[in-house]
């Protein structure tokens, strides 16, 4: 995407109440357990940091149809998508063509693309060849993402977001777009931590989540050999004072039940 395109973006960007996003991770090698994705963590860090709220991930096949309908589906329902992997040179590379069906418009080779495929293959003594000509091609009407990693970008079409699997060049790439991301209210997040059985504060933390029903209330056990049964119960909300609120009640909580509340720096 050009700086000036991002300038133009980032500055009518202004903070909603909520932005939502959805991602679909695209690859057999995923779903066959060879290749171990890490974008996940990364997109999710960073986009919580924006306020950006990731409300859905999907791991689907190199199948057209399913993928045209994950774009089609994720597009309509959340403010982004971002879509990792298949937009390289071999046959099971086929977001680009999934994405130009989903909004229905033809696939065609970008000259700015081409540009920059021609460049790096004449740099490294290669030969522009037919497979490689796929990774210039893109949705007619499509924006290019810039590739700071290894130049072929990556591409924008409305509200989709088309980026490579590899991680270091996904994280180029989304390093890229993040200035022109609007902005929503940004989740705070506090942890009250007791070394009681999950089951013991089940119904009363219960009863906290139904009186406070806009915030998100997650309890994580874990057991320990030496330290026995113990949960973190995290408290995610956009609002500080309902937030303390709660951390008051959940302590309250642990103490009832004869054990002291901790909460992890």
């Amino acid at each position: 995407m050009a700086e000036e395109e991002i300038q133009d973006m980032a500055e009518t960007a202004t903070v909603a109440e909520t932005v939502t996003a959805a991602m679909l991770i695209i690859g057999n090698e995923i779903l066959s357990g060879r290749t171990k994705d890490a974008n996940l963590n990364h997109l999710a860090c960073e986009l919580t940091a924006l306020g950006i709220r990731l409300m859905e991930v999907r791991v689907i096949p190199d199948i057209e149809a399913v993928i045209v309908d994950a774009v089609n589906d994720a597009r309509r329902r959340y403010d982004y998508v971002f879509t990792t992997g298949g937009i390289g040179p071999t046959h099971d590379d086929i977001t680009a063509e999934c994405v130009a069906k989903a909004f229905g418009v033809p696939l065609i080779v970008n000259p700015v693309a081409l540009k920059l495929l021609e460049e790096q293959v004449k740099k490294r003594g290669n030969v522009l060849n037919e497979a490689r000509m796929r990774m210039a091609k893109t949705p007619e009407g499509a924006s290019l993402i810039d590739n700071s990693h290894s130049v072929v970008p990556g591409f924008l079409m409305e509200n989709v977001y088309v980026m490579a699997g590899v991680p270091r060049i996904m994280q180029a790439m989304f390093e890229g777009v993040k200035p022109s991301l609007r902005r929503g209210r940004r989740m705070l997040s506090r942890t009250v931590a007791c070394n009681l059985p999950e089951g013991t504060i089940a119904e009363g933390l219960g009863a906290v989540q139904a009186r406070f029903p806009d915030l998100e209330i997650g309890s994580y056990p874990s057991y320990q050999s030496k330290a026995g049964f113990n949960v973190a119960m995290v408290i995610r909300g956009v609002d500080e004072a309902q937030i303390a609120a709660a951390f008051a009640e959940i302590s309250d909580l642990v103490i009832s039940h004869g054990d002291t509340p901790v909460e992890p720096s």
